[in-house]
């Protein structure tokens, strides 16, 4: 189980060195590895290939008989150091998910999707038998009435797997959720639905839509999902499954569920980015260069609110803390992104990383002609209400912890029926 559980597809996307070793690891065993991409090797000569060896090794663990079926939710246990975080395996209807900027739909993206991201995703999932989840999708349940009764219950829950995780990832154990305990978790969540309830917890309108999932990771594999399905269900019907996706719903004021920034990380740097600052906010803006990454990240995370704060590292060793005063955006990476996006417009980069955790932006931002970005991590607290108010934050705002606490990949669900030979587009 060690080597068939590989941590999300997304992560280490410039660390390659990182799924080299994971490659390492698992050999020839039964793994997830070999039924995804990861976005390391996206842009490899060898990319066909690659999809067609998933989805052929899918087929063959199907025809092995390696997967075991069954129906119904599934109770998470994730174990990270002393912390113990639940979740519940739900199929999500993709109909009532939109992940436009304007959603309204009950299930919403908490980020903005970057739309050239799903044509790779498209690709290995049209012609695949199975989907394997990374994503993680929020409730906002502050009374605590949908998972974690079922987590009280778990000594009498059926154990489905247990594994500990590779590099770092802890541990993980699965549970069957049956009976009433299932029966109670659903007419929890329809309570949360409620629109009498949703505009009561945040202030709104009775009229507003509610929104009762927010995905929290996974943003582009539950887009590509949502995209492939609104493609080919006019062929296969309303019945067909890939008109559901698995994800992992967890409840946001679970205590071990712990927001992290992402950072930046700009490569083949050609334009002083100082600079460009300072062209671009005029009078609004300040950098401050301080001797260590200690101390440029202890001064961003004290910065004043009514200011918005980040940190450059680079060209080399070098540290700054930049300040914008009078910003326009809730977020200092609302503010700092669009500065971004021009600065790589006009030239003054060749490419953009995202980047989850302090240590490894800051080896990877003083290598050659690469520049980090470091943002505060947001509040977890203030995440679903900006999103009900405001719209999707700006794309990779937050990580739910850092790399290593990201969903592994371990259960899988089928999403194609033996007459869709024919129909897949």
């Amino acid at each position: 189980m060690k080597k068939w559980c590989v941590v999300a597809c997304d992560q280490y996307t410039s660390e390659p060195e990182y799924w080299h070793r994971v490659e390492q690891e698992v050999g020839d065993a039964p793994s997830s590895l070999h039924l995804i991409f990861p976005e390391a090797y996206l842009g490899s000569a060898d990319a066909p290939a690659r999809i067609r060896r998933i989805q052929e090794t899918m087929r063959s663990y199907l025809a092995n008989g390696l997967l075991q079926e069954r129906a119904g939710a599934i109770y998470v246990e994730r174990r990270l150091g002393r912390r113990i975080r639940g979740g519940l395996m739900l199929e999500l209807d993709l109909e009532h998910y939109d992940f436009s900027s304007t959603s309204t739909s009950l299930i919403r993206p908490t980020e903005g999707t970057m739309v050239a991201r799903l044509a790779p995703r498209i690709e290995v999932r049209k012609g695949a038998e199975l989907e394997v989840p990374h994503v993680l999708v929020l409730i906002d349940d502050p009374q605590r009435t949908v998972i974690e009764p079922i987590g009280a219950a778990r000594a009498t829950l059926r154990k489905l797997y247990e594994s500990d995780l590779m590099f770092g990832g802890g541990h993980v154990a699965g549970f069957a959720v049956e009976g009433g305990l299932s029966e109670r978790a659903v007419a929890a969540l329809h309570a949360l639905a409620s629109p009498q309830a949703f505009a009561a917890r945040y202030g709104v309108p009775a009229e507003t839509p509610p929104m009762l999932f927010a995905v929290g990771d996974g943003n582009h594999s539950l887009a590509t999902a949502k995209s492939l399905w609104d493609r080919i269900k006019s062929s296969v019907g309303m019945d067909h499954p890939s008109r559901y996706a698995l994800v992992e719903v967890e409840n946001i004021h679970d205590a071990a569920l712990d927001f992290a920034p992402i950072h930046r990380l700009l490569l083949g740097v050609s334009s002083d980015v100082r600079q460009a600052l300072a062209e671009t906010f005029v009078d609004r803006f300040s950098c401050t260069d301080v001797p260590s990454a200690a101390e440029m990240r202890a001064r961003v995370h004290a910065a004043d609110a009514s200011r918005h704060a980040a940190g450059l590292i680079g060209p080399g060793a070098r540290f700054s803390v930049i300040e914008i005063a009078e910003p326009p955006s809730t977020l200092a990476i609302g503010t700092l992104q669009p500065f971004i996006d021009r600065f790589l417009e006009r030239g003054g980069a060749a490419d953009i990383d995202y980047i989850h955790g302090d240590d490894v932006l800051e080896r990877l931002a003083m290598k050659h002609g690469s520049i980090g970005v470091h943002f505060a991590a947001m509040s977890k607290t203030d995440l679903l209400r900006m999103v009900v108010r405001e719209g999707p934050l700006p794309r990779k705002t937050f990580s739910m912890g850092e790399a290593d606490e990201k969903r592994y990949y371990l259960e899988a669900r089928r999403i194609r029926t033996a007459d869709d030979a024919a129909a897949t587009p």
